[in-house]
């Protein structure tokens, strides 16, 4: 063998022997326990993020756009066949459009703790102006079947910047709580825009 060879075998063995010595040291500074073993009392009323029973977030349909048009300005003649729809493209204010949905989940001493994000676009129409600000009505429910586990309306606010007429935004909706008798691998998550009854004001 090479003298180079005999020197690495013998550096090899005696790095074993030291890290046999300081195995003690090493398990104490990683704080290896066994799989009973209770939790610190520090860390044990943590929540403890979930991945495989977080249930997903889905678009409702019909829900994913929402359109602002504005209030009907022409005022019906006597003898017009019908009057202005406030529906008219030219009317459009804005539209927003939800496109993509994610979670996180966190198991609490409550139930399941849920945080919904919701990414979207906000564009401008024909009667909107830029830097104008916007409420949209977004709502996160939870459902189990037929059954409604959560469900809560937000009014958040969008703003475009004085010579913008397109934006993106990021709806944040935290503290979804699926309680024990409700576990969430059971739920389906919904976001959506909850427009309400047609206002033209």
């Amino acid at each position: 063998m090479s003298g180079k060879f005999v020197n690495l075998l013998a550096s090899l063995a005696a790095l074993a022997l030291v890290s046999g010595c300081q195995s003690g040291s090493i398990s104490n500074t990683f704080s290896f326990k066994k799989k009973d073993d209770a939790a610190p009392a520090d860390t044990a009323n943590k929540p403890v993020v979930v991945q495989g029973a977080c249930p997903l977030v889905y678009l409702r349909e019909g829900t994913a756009i929402y359109t602002q048009y504005a209030g009907v300005k022409k005022k019906r003649k006597k003898g017009d066949v019908a009057p202005e729809s406030p529906q008219d493209p030219d009317n459009v204010v804005m539209q927003a459009t939800l496109d993509a949905t994610t979670r996180q989940c966190f198991q609490t001493d409550q139930g399941l703790k849920i945080t919904v994000v919701v990414h979207g676009r906000l564009v401008l129409g024909p009667a909107g102006k830029p830097g104008s600000s916007f409420t949209l009505p977004i709502r996160v429910a939870a459902t189990d079947g037929d059954q409604t586990l959560y469900s809560e309306l937000s009014q958040f606010q969008v703003s475009l910047s004085p010579g913008q007429s397109t934006t993106q935004f990021v709806f944040t909706k935290e503290n979804v709580v699926l309680n024990d008798a409700n576990p969430g691998g059971l739920a389906r998550l919904f976001a959506g825009i909850d427009e309400g009854p047609y206002n033209t004001k």
